[in-house]
């Protein structure tokens, strides 16, 4: 594109405002009301299945050692899970999954899990002692 001469860039900063306001300005339109939208049903939760989640919680045991809470790595912190609530363990691998919580294993771990297996652990996961 080539470059406006000054004299020229100078005119239509001066002579646009001035025909915008040589035109009458249009009558403000009256909206319809705009229909009440539906109430869309919020999607149900998965029903966890307490089977299914044990066989998947075999890969929770390495770290979160659920039998006895002893884990493969002593030194790591590594926090209790067997025995929480299913609300808490299905907000905190869904938080893992959408990257609000930040733990590289366990952020991995999750996006493994579909939402049926996110409820399906944390049937089970909340019944471990």
């Amino acid at each position: 594109m080539r470059p406006q001469p000054l004299a020229a860039c100078l005119a239509l900063a001066v002579l646009l405002p001035l025909g915008a306001a040589a035109q009458p300005a249009p009558a403000p339109a009256t909206p319809a009301p705009a229909p009440a939208p539906a109430a869309a049903p919020a999607p149900a939760a998965p029903t966890g299945n307490f089977d299914n989640g044990r066989v998947l919680a075999y890969t929770c045991q390495g770290c979160h050692g659920i039998t006895g809470y002893k884990n493969a790595y002593p030194s790591y912190r590594v926090p209790k899970i067997g025995g929480q609530t299913q609300q808490y363990l299905a907000q905190a691998l869904t938080e893992y999954r959408q990257g609000k919580r930040r733990h590289p294993t366990m952020q991995a771990q999750s996006m493994s899990f579909s939402e049926q297996e996110i409820a399906d652990l944390s049937v089970y996961l909340s019944t471990v002692k």
